[in-house]
């Protein structure tokens, strides 16, 4: 899979709402209702994060929910690349970006966001073919403002922002040109997840969905 196609198919599952959940899953039995959760709040491309040991069975389980399209988070090794793709993930996200990383997904046929935080990392992407990359860590790197300054040398790149976005600066983000969608974790609070309270968590997935 070129890097032109792994964008394009990004960009469509980017395309799916406003927010992509990063989701953290410590407890197993979580995967399934939070997954449901979600997509039936209006969030259907859901990001594990390889964080946790129970992260790729959590994959495998929530890759069954119907309507959900599972991904991949913290990719940082082609490893991480072979066991998130064995496991179901439809979609990667990572950091950053190595020419290893980037070797593995195209050879896994692995749509992959990868992530930048200057203009020569955008740059070096773009090169390679990635048109659709992921902007972090967002706040800390100069936040909307840097994103829509990336926008004016390079409109052919489009972002999902991640890293300190909530509900109160999200909508600051997705009003920008060249960002298709942000990433964000408060839509699925630890708080919520222990308590088995899926109805809150839908709830707070429609107002995530409502920013669009």
């Amino acid at each position: 899979m070129t890097p032109a196609e792994q964008s394009r198919q990004a960009l469509e599952i980017c395309r799916r709402a406003a927010v992509v959940p990063v989701l953290v899953i410590e407890d197993l039995a979580h995967a399934r209702p939070l997954a449901e959760a979600l997509v039936a709040g209006g969030l259907p491309a859901l990001e594990v994060t390889l964080r946790t040991p129970v992260a790729l069975d959590a994959i495998r389980i929530m890759a069954e929910v119907e309507g959900g399209i599972v991904g991949a988070g913290t990719l940082l090794t082609p490893a991480d690349v072979a066991a998130a793709r064995a496991a179901g993930a439809r979609f990667g996200v990572s950091p950053g970006a190595s020419n290893l990383l980037l070797d593995a997904c195209e050879a896994e046929e692995l749509p992959l966001l990868p992530g930048a935080a200057t203009a020569t990392e955008v740059m070096a992407l773009l090169e390679r073919g990635y048109t659709m990359q992921k902007f972090f860590p967002a706040e800390t790197s100069g936040g909307a403002p840097a994103v829509k300054a990336l926008g004016g040398p390079l409109p052919q790149v489009s972002f999902c922002p991640t890293g300190g976005i909530g509900l109160g600066n999200a909508a600051t983000y997705l009003g920008l040109a060249n960002v298709i969608c942000v990433g964000g974790s408060w839509v699925a609070p630890k708080a919520m997840m222990e308590a088995g309270d899926w109805a809150g968590i839908t709830r707070l997935a429609e107002e995530a969905a409502a920013l669009r």
